[in-house]
């Protein structure tokens, strides 16, 4: 983990286990298996909220990692390639397993997107990239309206009706933990990430290895456990 701020390893790994318990219990309402509405409102909804800010503010802050120092054109776009591909995939699987609520815009379309947008922040002074968040959660919402209702913006978050989804991030008003990661990057938030060993045992690299490899475990896992919650059915019963 030579030049690697094993922390955010650590920190991605919290936010996987978070989300991974979020669709276990998600996923017994998607099968049916309890009453419709259980996984929604209250801690469900502000879960799910908590999770996907951290994704993104550790996305926004890992853009500045990446890039601050100097642009790595090739490193940036084949993260970026494997990010839009991984996009689409999650688009089609859902597309087949579920048509009436397939994912047209998720977390990792809007991960993706956000490092596009992100790139307009990277070379300006810190206090201008932190108005940014506030910004947005505060205009976005006065900018919606019915002309924006169409597919083709609805990566934008301005439209006033949004077709029934599994999972939903448009830019507005999710551009903003992304931003305000890589705001709190500019402003030196990596030196507040420095704990850990200097050279990682045994413990500490499994403990950040699920981080090292968000994206995969991503799209490997709602197949794992709709597959194991299915195999407990089938031999358990409901």
């Amino acid at each position: 983990m030579s030049g690697r701020l094993i922390a955010i390893d650590w920190l991605r790994t919290v936010a996987i286990l978070a989300m991974v318990v979020f669709h276990f219990g998600r996923d017994f309402e998607v099968l049916g298996l309890v009453a419709p509405g259980t996984t929604y409102g209250g801690l469900w909804d502000f879960s799910a909220r908590a999770i996907a800010s951290s994704f993104l503010f550790l996305a926004g802050f890992s853009l500045w990692l990446a890039h601050g120092q100097g642009m790595r054109w090739r490193a940036y776009m084949t993260r970026l390639g494997l990010l839009v591909a991984a996009a689409a995939a999650v688009s089609i699987a859902t597309y087949f397993a579920m048509p009436s609520f397939w994912v047209r815009f998720g977390i990792l379309h809007s991960i993706a997107l956000c490092s596009v947008f992100g790139l307009l922040f990277l070379r300006v002074p810190w206090w201008l990239t932190i108005l940014a968040p506030p910004a947005i959660l505060f205009l976005g919402p006065l900018l919606k309206d019915p002309s924006f209702n169409s597919l083709w913006w609805i990566w934008s978050g301005l439209g006033t009706q949004v077709p029934p989804m599994m999972d939903y991030e448009p830019m507005i008003p999710w551009l903003s933990p992304f931003l305000a990661g890589l705001a709190f990057a500019q402003m030196g938030g990596a030196r507040l990430l420095t704990f850990g060993p200097a050279t990682p045992g045994p413990v500490a690299r499994a403990l950040a290895w699920p981080g090292k490899h968000a994206l995969p475990i991503y799209l490997v896992h709602q197949p794992i456990l709709i597959g194991g919650i299915l195999a407990w059915v089938s031999m358990f019963g409901a």
